[in-house]
């Protein structure tokens, strides 16, 4: 008669599974500090070298635009300088290539590319300025109005309007929202913007004829 032998298993110790995965956790760890280490030298001395190159080529293109904003030499550069374009696609995550977009959204709006601008002006990123951001918003809202886009133009005029209260551009954007709003036949919205230029920036240079683009915009009303 055959025996066999009965199978014994032993029991898990504790800490069993630390101790068979030192080398596995020690890599992990190292690889965690390695990545720390990789982070800083990105952001302090990579990006930070990045961004003094990228502002040392953005002061000749900035000239340029001061020249002729719609030459080619601000878009393109000129002599071993890059123009706004390359600094834009070169120089990703620095402050002059977020410039450069906004600069780049202003110039082909005026030449008339307004997908272009589109492109540029989307890519721009806020800085936290009361006077830019809006503008960067705003020229959105021109750009899509260009394109006959209105729906997405009252709303980045309504943003541009929001987006900081101040004279010079709040009022501004509120009559772009209000004339938009009228395209889409929303003239309950359009007088909405018209009446808060008249309460909120009756000293505006939009204020001055407000009245009757309330009263236009409140005949439509139904």
């Amino acid at each position: 008669m055959l025996t066999t032998e009965k199978e014994t298993t032993q029991p898990v110790r504790k800490g069993s599974f630390l101790q068979e995965n030192t080398k596995s956790l020690l890599f992990i760890a190292g690889a965690i500090v390695l990545l720390i280490a990789i982070y800083i030298w990105y952001q302090n001395f990579y990006l930070k070298g990045r961004a003094e190159e990228a502002s040392a080529k953005m002061y000749k293109a900035e000239r340029f635009i001061g020249v002729d904003s719609l030459s080619n030499k601000a878009l393109n550069g000129e002599g071993g300088y890059p123009g706004l374009e390359k600094i834009a696609d070169e120089y990703a995550n620095t402050k002059s290539a977020n410039l450069a977009n906004l600069y780049l959204g202003g110039i082909y709006l005026r030449k008339g590319e307004y997908k272009k601008a589109v492109e540029s002006l989307g890519s721009y990123s806020e800085t936290g300025s009361t006077v830019i951001d809006p503008l960067a918003l705003g020229l959105l809202g021109d750009a899509y109005s260009e394109l006959k886009d209105y729906k997405q133009a009252a709303t980045y005029y309504k943003k541009a309007a929001d987006k900081a209260s101040n004279k010079f551009t709040s009022p501004m954007f509120l009559k772009k929202l209000g004339l938009v709003n009228e395209m889409l036949k929303d003239f309950k919205g359009a007088q909405d913007a018209y009446t808060k230029i008249k309460t909120q920036y009756p000293d505006s240079q939009e204020a001055v004829l407000i009245d009757e683009y309330i009263g236009r915009a409140e005949a439509q009303v139904k």
